[in-house]
């Protein structure tokens, strides 16, 4: 007679796996910040073989085929109604940066474009400290032109034409983030497309070179997906999670972010005076910050 001893079965169960944390909006906009002047210095490379307008169009036309494969932003075009159609077409055309970096160091035109969305983030809360940001902001800009203006007037008109449709892009971005992530990213797909469109009459000829050139299209394209692509998706994912408020205090990475590319990637060596500028800049918007703490 066998004696049947009864084992104890162990369940083997698996620990439910940790479900994946969603990346944090700050990582999104610091990956924002450093492409969104990473590729603008690779146009200034550029610029030395494709006229400006030509890299600019390559930078556009390239996003769009990019994201017209990815996304096919005409199933929805036909969806939006009419305000909606110009805020796609609005952000998908600026070419003043392009036209200002080429004639201004990348930092200066960095700092320059800030300059807007302080003067309108302290302009929003009208109190003695937001006033005093504004004045530190706008005394770092005057440092900054006053070192170059002279020889470069030309180069700061696009500059502040740049810089006015920074601020647009933000208040326009906020808006289709609304919508979340991915909705704003189908939206800003349709605003590279149709810019496409827009601005290749006047570009294409300039860029007709660089065409022929393989290793020339492959950097403008290069362009483009730093300039317009990886930039504008981070931004969509980063504004449909954060705050204007928290959005536009991280905003103050961006002069130091352009001085640092352009230190890096240009040699384009900040003096104290431009130095002085970009500091002024960011204590103005850490300032507009602790005054709506």
């Amino acid at each position: 007679m066998t004696n049947k001893i009864a084992l104890p079965i162990k369940l083997i169960t698996r620990e439910p796996a940790h479900a994946a944390r969603p990346v944090p909006p700050e990582a999104f906009f610091i990956c924002s910040a450093i492409f969104h002047y990473l590729g603008p210095a690779f146009a200034v490379l550029l610029f030395a073989r494709v006229n400006v307008l030509g890299v600019a169009w390559l930078r556009i036309a390239s996003a769009a085929v990019i994201f017209a494969f990815w996304k096919r932003p005409w199933r929805l075009f036909a969806e939006l109604g009419a305000a909606e159609k110009r805020i796609v077409v609005a952000l998908g055309l600026n070419v003043c940066f392009y036209l200002a970096i080429n004639r201004l160091p990348l930092g200066t035109v960095g700092t320059i474009e800030f300059l807007g969305p302080i003067a309108l983030a302290a302009l929003g809360v009208r109190t003695i400290r937001n006033l005093a940001a504004l004045l530190l902001a706008c005394g770092g800009v005057f440092l900054l032109t006053s070192v170059r203006i002279s020889g470069e007037p030309i180069g700061y008109i696009f500059a502040f034409a740049n810089c006015a449709l920074f601020v647009l892009y933000i208040l326009l971005g906020h808006r289709i983030a609304a919508s979340g992530g991915r909705g704003g990213v189908e939206r800003l797909a349709m605003a590279m497309l149709i810019a496409s469109i827009v601005i290749t009459p006047i570009g294409l000829t300039s860029a007709s070179g660089a065409l022929l050139d393989p290793i020339l299209l492959l950097a403008g394209a290069g362009v483009g997906v730093c300039s317009s692509v990886i930039p504008y998706i981070c931004d969509q994912f980063a504004m449909a999670r954060l705050s204007k408020a928290t959005f536009a205090l991280m905003l103050s990475l961006l002069p130091a972010t352009a001085c640092l590319v352009g230190l890096i990637v240009l040699r384009q060596v900040p003096s104290l005076y431009e130095l002085t500028g970009v500091g002024a800049v960011i204590a103005g918007v850490a300032l507009k910050r602790s005054a709506n703490d």
